[in-house]
């Protein structure tokens, strides 16, 4: 029964890691195809949202019956609570991959207002991050799950700084407001992002020693109340 019980928990931990691995490839993708103004990447990407929806609402139906099937007690079940929480996390973050498709389909023929140099360093560093922080939790790594969440000071860098040449932008002509504005959404996403790895590496820490505890680091909501 036990042997049955551990054969059901990697396959379920298989399957997160493939929602991280979808949620990855569109972040990266949304990015890449906001750069060459692809719209057809665009539309592929925002269509393809609903099959992480799907993988996720999968993920809570597998936890839903080991818990009811299996009676997990203690590590087992606060890692079947975590598997829920963290597939709720990477259907939020495929969310901002499709915010950005959003962004490029509503400029339609529209330029750039300026080359993307720091937004594409924000997805790589913040789906660096992520795949990270899913290792962890897979492996319950106590030391990776707390050295990661400070990173996000990086990313927190460069969307100052893309915030600033927006804002330098549109002081010197009001007129390039609204495409400022698309360019500020898409970085926003991604330090969104980045955010919400902190929470997977607090799961992480609670599924190896029970304690919920906040990892160093500007957390979500902290940002959301400034």
């Amino acid at each position: 029964m036990r042997k049955t019980f551990e054969t059901e928990i990697q396959q379920l931990k298989d399957e997160l890691l493939l929602l991280g691995s979808m949620v990855e490839t569109q972040i990266l993708d949304s990015v890449e195809a906001l750069k060459k103004r692809d719209l057809a990447a665009a539309r592929r990407i925002y269509e393809t949202d609903s099959l992480i929806n799907a993988k996720r609402y999968a993920i809570e139906g597998q936890v839903m019956v080991l818990i009811a099937t299996q009676q997990p007690m203690a590590h087992d079940l606060r890692l079947l609570a975590s598997v829920l929480e963290v597939a709720g996390e990477l259907e939020r973050m495929g969310d901002y991959a499709k915010g950005i498709a959003t962004v490029n389909l509503r400029m339609g023929d529209e330029p750039l207002l300026k080359p993307l140099i720091d937004i594409p360093r924000m997805a790589q560093k913040s789906v660096d991050m992520l795949h990270r922080s899913l290792t962890a939790f897979i492996n319950e790594d106590l030391e990776a799950a707390h050295a990661i969440p400070p990173e996000d000071d990086e990313v927190d860098g460069l969307y100052t700084q893309v915030y600033r040449e927006l804002m330098t932008i549109i002081l010197a002509d009001p007129s390039t407001i609204e495409r400022a504005n698309y360019l500020l959404w898409t970085a926003h996403n991604l330090e969104r992002v980045a955010d919400r790895v902190t929470n997977i590496c607090e799961r992480t820490v609670f599924i190896a020693t029970g304690e919920i505890e906040e990892i160093k680091g500007t957390s979500l909501d902290e940002k959301t109340r400034r």
